[in-house]
């Protein structure tokens, strides 16, 4: 009876065990699994600082290829730091996975001038549901950067920075992921001064206004959305740039729009989890967002709102 259960357990044994990948090439075809498995599993608390996560050595023989990447995460969610062209080289820093729950991946980014570090969730379907930057290069030697993720999952960033009078700034900010497949942030706290805001530039301004809509829709110096005459009559540019919250959450989208029905425009771009409705009267503009735009605008602030049409000053008679 022993030799008759001695081969079945054996089999049993090696049915249930899985050789992990040592590989993630472009040329290999990886699921999702072994995309996550590929990383390698680190304990909580886990605290990152950009002197050390941005400019240790990496091991070329765990980069990621961009292509089985971007199949596994959007290519947007680096676009915003890298832009849409680049092709950073990836490489994986660490697994936190939840029991019954979510998975936590931390990655690396780095293209010639810029580096990232940014957190991954994947639920427990292993399907990608959103991304945080956590480090992110700014070549001021005088600011340090940290990120950590505690033993609830947590995550709290910080940026410090030295003033020339020798002081010290600090800006803390604290999220936790929520099962909608989004970062909400928590808390906030900071001992910066409030400095002037930039006068915004629209670098649509010059463009044609021949098509009906064209126009800038206003609610004041820091909201605003500018239409402009596209490639035929049903294609709209645009330029959207919008505040809340005293600054504290921010929001700009240019691009193309196309029109679905007379007065209703949507913005939708291969690629691009994005998509963007805007509904015309004569006198205004609704925003409307369809699908995540988070790439575009930080976390607790969406692309929605009402902004009236903005009348052309008309000339004074003589």
């Amino acid at each position: 009876m022993k030799n008759f259960w001695l081969p079945a357990i054996l089999l049993l044994m090696i049915a249930g065990c899985k050789s992990k990948r040592t590989s993630l090439a472009d040329d290999q075809e990886v699921t999702a699994e072994e995309f996550i498995d590929f990383f390698p599993e680190i304990k909580l608390p886990f605290n990152l600082t950009d002197t050390a996560a941005l400019f240790r050595r990496n091991n070329d023989s765990t980069l990621i290829g961009y292509k089985i990447f971007t199949q596994m995460v959007r290519d947007s969610v680096l676009a915003r730091q890298f832009g849409s062209k680049a092709r950073p080289r990836i490489y994986p820093i660490g697994r936190v996975p939840v029991k019954k729950g979510e998975t936590y991946l931390f990655i690396k980014a780095i293209a010639p001038a810029k580096r990232g570090v940014y957190l991954l969730t994947f639920d427990k379907r292993d399907s990608f549901k959103a991304a945080l930057p956590l480090l992110v290069i700014d070549n001021d030697p005088q600011t340090f950067q940290s990120a950590e993720m505690d033993n609830r999952h947590t995550i709290t960033t910080m940026r410090q920075r030295r003033k020339p009078d020798g002081t010290n700034t600090y800006r803390k900010d604290v999220y936790v992921y929520s099962d909608p497949g989004q970062y909400t942030l928590i808390l906030t706290e900071s001992n910066e001064t409030q400095t002037t805001a930039p006068d915004i530039v629209n670098p649509l301004d010059t463009f044609s206004r021949r098509h009906k809509y064209a126009a800038d829709y206003v609610k004041d110096a820091r909201n605003m959305v500018s239409i402009r005459e596209g490639k035929n009559g049903s294609n709209v540019r645009f330029f959207i740039h919008f505040e809340k919250d005293k600054g504290a959450c921010k929001g700009e989208l240019r691009g193309e729009a196309n029109f679905v029905q007379p007065t209703v425009a949507v913005y939708r771009q291969s690629g691009d989890p994005c998509v963007l409705q805007f509904s015309f009267t004569s006198t205004s503009v609704t925003l409307k967002e369809l699908e995540g735009c988070g790439n575009y605008r930080d976390i607790r602030c969406f692309f929605e709102g009402s902004f009236p049409k903005k009348r052309d000053a008309k000339p004074k008679k003589k």
